[in-house]
């Protein structure tokens, strides 16, 4: 079955991609101890892969897309948070 291009803007150019599936991923969060007691947790969620076709970077690796979001989440000390949130 042949792939499916798509056509996508890549540094101003239109140029010829195909999507690509992840079929294994593992997402985890990175965690930061801030100096007033805060926990900031955050990952980056992949949504899509495209490979660029015929093009690759210096060391001939195929040049891929990513489209993510990042997810976030404060844990602040009671002593930060506002008054009468449980």
């Amino acid at each position: 079955m042949p792939e499916e291009r798509v056509t996508i803007n890549l540094g101003g150019k239109q140029v010829e991609a195909v999507h690509i599936d992840v079929n294994q991923s593992n997402e985890r969060w990175n965690e930061y101890l801030c100096e007033d007691g805060t926990v900031l947790k955050m990952k980056l969620v992949l949504k899509k892969v495209l490979r660029v076709v015929d093009q690759y970077d210096a060391e001939g690796n195929p040049v891929y897309v990513m489209q993510s979001t990042n997810i976030s989440t404060v844990n602040a000390p009671k002593d930060l948070k506002k008054p009468n949130i449980p």
